[in-house]
């Protein structure tokens, strides 16, 4: 069972999607905050596994919010669903520890799918969003000289997991692909982690990007 914080400040779109998640099996609503501040509140209390978080609301905004509950509870995983697309929002929230990125606009199934794929360690991104996102970190991505501390930092079994990750490829996907046991992979993931100083794939895809391990022409 999988216990969700809903944080909106519209209070028709924080009871519609109680509604629509209470009636889904596997998920729990353990509450509703109208703001960052209140989520801030409730997270010690109602204990969830996941915040479904909005990003523009009076007082503390989900950005804000996002990077607090991160630093104190790492093991919270975000999910963004809000109507916004600008860039700033977009790498705000990713920057702030998001590990998922929807639009409201999105479908019932795609929600929960979304809240399944982050709870199993993926990087949900709303197609609305994607393009944008890779096409800016692209965009400010800088070949990374063969002396970059990421890439010394990596052996080669590990930079090859770090572009599949990236590329948005679960662990298990990258262990079909690189024909190794689930939990191997996993460890790889761990200790890529460590090295990066990063706390989730999200954040270790941007740094890959950003260092020019990962091309636009990569198969």
């Amino acid at each position: 069972m999988t216990r969700i914080l809903i944080v909106d400040d519209q209070i028709v779109v924080s009871e519609g999607l109680k509604a629509i998640l209470s009636a889904t099996p596997g998920i729990e609503v353990v509450g509703i905050a109208q703001d960052g501040v209140q989520a801030l509140e409730l997270v010690p209390t109602t204990k969830p596994e996941l915040v479904l978080m909005d990003l523009k609301m009076p007082g503390m905004n989900g950005i804000h919010a996002t990077r607090k509950i991160r630093e104190q509870y790492p093991n919270i995983r975000i999910l963004v669903l809000t109507t916004y697309v600008e860039d700033e929002w977009v790498f705000d929230a990713i920057q702030a520890g998001a590990a998922g990125y929807l639009l409201k606009d999105s479908r019932r199934e795609d929600i929960v799918n979304a809240i399944q794929r982050t709870m199993a360690g993926q990087t949900p991104v709303d197609p609305a969003v994607a393009d944008k996102l890779f096409a800016l970190v692209r965009g400010n991505a800088r070949p990374m000289p063969q002396t970059s501390t990421i890439a010394n930092e990596l052996n080669e079994r590990e930079r090859e997991i770090l572009q599949l990750l990236a590329r948005g490829m679960s662990n298990a996907a990258i262990a079909e692909r690189l024909v190794l046991a689930e939990g191997t992979v996993r460890n790889y993931v761990s200790s890529i982690f460590a090295k990066l100083n990063v706390t989730d794939r999200t954040q270790a895809a941007a740094l890959a990007w950003q260092h020019g391990l990962v091309s636009a022409n990569d198969e």
